[in-house]
């Protein structure tokens, strides 16, 4: 067995088996192609042979290039993960992984942007974009980000058989996992007027959002033009698609949403993901107080 074939495999893991995100399973290819580069042997015993000094080193090679934490663990866990398969393949699956612990990191807070900036980015892609048509298609992508909740590749999965969107919307996300999230009003007519100008048939069982010509939307397309958006409107960097559904989560905490529901809508596997959400509230509230109150500056 070659290279070739041991990442084929555990893409194929990955994509079909853990049913990871597109990003998710390059990140971890790209990682696990590394690690073969090194070893004199490809095969999955040699690969089930690799120890915590192994380990150790590959991780000291990519922080000689200059990677920092939240990188190395990164490349920690898809390591682990990818040792992991390779012992199942060599029939050794029950024994324990390498231990290596990973470098700390600092979780840090999501960064929202107000509701007027959310509207106001979404309504700018439109503006910008060479035609009326994909216009139409980033501002719904957005606002299903924002209005909705979704992850980007959430949006980017739906299909043809979600319109005409009703005022509840059945979302896949991670690991399989539906859920069943409200539709405002702006949301459902920005998607129906994106499909009413799309020039492609949108088949039920056909990408509900496509790129240029045609194929599904790339999430890189929606990313360069909300970047493209958050410069022309003077928006700090941090104003990214992921930012719209932090802000969703973080305004509809404000608003008085308990953390169960919040934790529903945003398909997260454990509560523990959506607290943090209270953090950035709170944060946005001493903001406030440090802005207005006469004695805060």
């Amino acid at each position: 067995m070659n290279k070739a074939d041991i990442l084929e495999a555990w893409g194929s893991h990955l994509s079909e088996g853990r049913r990871r995100s597109p990003h998710t399973v390059r990140a971890y290819l790209a990682s696990a192609a590394r690690l073969l580069d090194t070893l004199p042997d490809s095969d999955w015993p040699a690969l089930a042979r690799l120890d915590g000094p192994a380990l150790r080193r590959q991780l000291a090679a990519r922080r000689a290039e200059g990677i920092g934490n939240v990188s190395a663990a990164r490349e920690l866990s898809a390591l682990k993960s990818f040792l992991a398969f390779a012992r199942e393949q060599a029939g050794i699956a029950e024994a324990a992984p390498p231990r290596v612990r990973g470098p700390r990191v600092k979780k840090g807070l999501p960064r929202p942007i107000t509701p007027d900036d959310a509207l106001n980015v979404a309504d700018a892609v439109k503006g910008m974009a060479a035609t009326d048509w994909i216009g139409a298609r980033d501002r719904a992508v957005l606002l299903l980000l924002y209005g909705a909740g979704l992850r980007i590749a959430e949006a980017l999965s739906l299909t043809g058989a979600a319109l005409p969107l009703g005022e509840t919307l059945l979302v896949t996300g991670k690991g399989n996992k539906q859920r069943v999230v409200p539709l405002l009003p702006i949301v459902r007519e920005g998607v129906a007027a994106y499909a009413a100008q799309c020039p492609w048939p949108l088949a039920k069982d056909e990408p509900l959002f496509r790129g240029a010509k045609g194929g599904p939307l790339n999430q890189g397309m929606v990313q360069k033009a909300m970047a493209a958006a958050r410069i022309a409107l003077g928006l700090p960097e941090t104003a990214t698609p992921h930012a719209l559904r932090h802000s969703f989560a973080t305004h509809l905490l404000g608003a008085g949403a308990d953390l169960r529901s919040l934790q529903e809508l945003l398909g997260h596997a454990s509560l523990g993901s959506t607290q943090i959400y209270t953090k950035v509230d709170q944060a946005v509230l001493l903001e406030t107080y440090r802005t207005a109150h006469p004695r805060g500056r």
